[in-house]
């Protein structure tokens, strides 16, 4: 059984909507798989936001979500975490370090498309070699920075929108675009 983790900041707007709709789509595609969330600055048993939980019960998710700060044994227990920023990312990855071969953004590992999966391999064997020859003091040439910036430029924007705080509307949208990736993400477990 696949078991992924969802992470956000506080847990309470972006990876609980991933969690409950894809539990759903578990369920509906019989697939399986145990999916949670967290945050990477949230407070274990608060509520998530009420307009996550209007979205989520409008979608026919009936469950209850509570707020989880990211540990260890959440990190350990999971096959697969995804992330909804890059800067998620980052900080899963500081804070856990044995995590970084399966920690993704969701929208990076439902990526599809061959040129952008290169490029995304090639700025991170660059990313890779730079740090190395930055920690041996050893000079960046121009041509390894401008060969990096073009990568950074090929690559999309990975980071799924922010509702916090935001309208009814603000959270729909975020919900779609979650959406979107989680239809990605079921064709691939398939």
């Amino acid at each position: 059984m696949l078991r992924i983790l969802f992470v956000c900041t506080g847990n309470t707007c972006r990876s609980p909507l991933a969690e409950g709709l894809l539990r759903m789509r578990v369920r509906q595609e019989g697939l399986a798989a145990e999916v949670r969330s967290a945050g990477v600055s949230a407070m274990t048993g608060g509520p998530i936001s009420r307009n996550s939980q209007s979205l989520l019960h409008e979608a026919g998710f009936k469950e209850s979500i509570s707020s989880l700060a990211i540990s260890d044994a959440d990190v350990d227990w999971a096959d697969l975490v995804l992330t909804m920023t890059t800067g998620h990312k980052r900080t899963v990855i500081g804070r856990f370090p044995h995590a970084i071969e399966k920690t993704y953004t969701l929208n990076e590992y439902v990526e599809d498309d061959d040129r952008i999966l290169k490029a995304i391999e090639e700025r991170e064997q660059l990313a890779a070699e730079l740090q190395l020859k930055q920690a041996l003091s050893q000079t960046v040439s121009v041509e390894e920075r401008s060969r990096m910036y073009t990568l950074e430029n090929t690559i999309p924007d990975y980071d799924i929108s922010d509702p916090y705080g935001g309208s009814l509307a603000d959270y729909r949208n975020t919900a779609e675009e979650i959406s979107r990736s989680l239809d990605k993400l079921v064709k691939k477990l398939l």
